[in-house]
């Protein structure tokens, strides 16, 4: 079964017999299944009140062990969240009284950051909606496809990330 990048391929092995385009193969279908589940995950958080980067952030907290309080260099480390845009997460979540910022014991000029009870509350439901979204984008491989997929996504990403590490 053909799909729009075995198009794509086929219009450059016509204009460009002489390159190899193999790695698009991958690459743009990758690119295409990010996009398609980003729209899906975007609509589950949606049903919640949160974006990914939200939803984040209170899950990286609330899989952290009890009181689920970690600092924002520990929430950058432990997430999928980058320096510029943690404090401005922080603000809207504190704001909406998901999330408390309290002065760090151990370190004055710092601050600890923990999940609310609504907080909790929130990531606790959406999480089982989350999983479900996954579960449905995957239903299509069986268990042990996924988990073979899933393993060779982790070796291309530390092979990625190894070289990308290198570079700087």
């Amino acid at each position: 079964m053909a799909d729009h990048v075995d198009l794509i391929l086929e219009q450059w092995a016509d204009q460009r017999p002489d390159l190899d385009v193999s790695p698009m193969a991958v690459i743009g279908r990758l690119g295409r299944l990010k996009r398609a589940i980003d729209v899906e995950l975007r609509r589950t958080f949606s049903a919640h009140g949160l974006d990914g980067a939200s939803f984040d952030v209170l899950a990286t907290l609330r899989r952290s062990a009890p009181p689920h309080r970690l600092t924002p260099t520990e929430l950058m480390r432990a997430g999928m969240v980058t320096s510029g845009a943690i404090s401005q997460r922080l603000d809207r979540l504190e704001g909406r009284g998901l999330v408390l910022r309290t002065p760090d014991a151990a370190d004055g000029r710092g601050v600890q950051v923990s999940l609310t009870d609504e907080g909790l509350e929130l990531i606790d439901r959406a999480l089982p909606d989350h999983l479900a979204t996954e579960r449905r984008l995957l239903g299509a491989l069986t268990g042990e496809r996924q988990a073979e997929l899933a393993g060779m996504l982790r070796e291309l990403l530390e092979a990625v990330e190894g070289a990308a590490a290198e570079a700087r």
